[in-house]
């Protein structure tokens, strides 16, 4: 369901994929890579085999970057902070050093702005469950330019 919804996004214009955690083996993301596009991932709660996952990145060509636990990246100009669980997403995104926190976990799919210490306002985004577990399988397209999120089931 992974590579599908990834196929999905290239083909509504996406550039690049951020994966919120729960990748279990690199077996998963593997087809990722005849996709084309660059993929972050962190591990979340269920991990497993990280070293075939930091593996899989270094043999990648720069398609897939692993970044362990949390990431802090940077796409079309934005500030990003990864990480899985949705009450850390939270208190980074009040600290308002980032444009956009993506987390997971829960498996609820969520688009919301929250007011952070500096007087502004950051987004966090959770994708929900692209494997459809305990909730409908769902992924989100996102616009950096516009910072425009749109929920997308499979």
């Amino acid at each position: 369901m992974l590579l599908a919804a990834v196929t999905k996004a290239k083909e509504a214009g996406a550039e690049a994929v951020v994966h919120c955690g729960d990748v279990i083996g690199a077996m998963t993301l593997r087809p990722l890579l005849d996709v084309g596009l660059p993929v972050h991932v962190i591990h979340g709660n269920n991990l497993g085999d990280s070293i075939m996952l930091y593996r899989l990145a270094r043999e990648s060509g720069g398609l897939l970057d692993y970044h362990g636990a949390d990431a802090r990246i940077e796409l079309g100009r934005r500030k990003i902070f990864l990480v899985h669980y949705p009450d850390y997403g939270h208190a980074m995104a009040c600290t308002g050093d980032w444009d956009l926190v993506c987390c997971g976990h829960s498996h609820c799919a969520g688009v919301e702005q929250i007011g952070n210490v500096k007087g502004g306002k950051t987004w966090l985004v959770n994708p929900g469950t692209v494997a459809g577990l305990a909730a409908p399988a769902t992924w989100i397209l996102g616009d950096l330019e516009s910072m425009q999120f749109d929920i997308r089931e499979l």
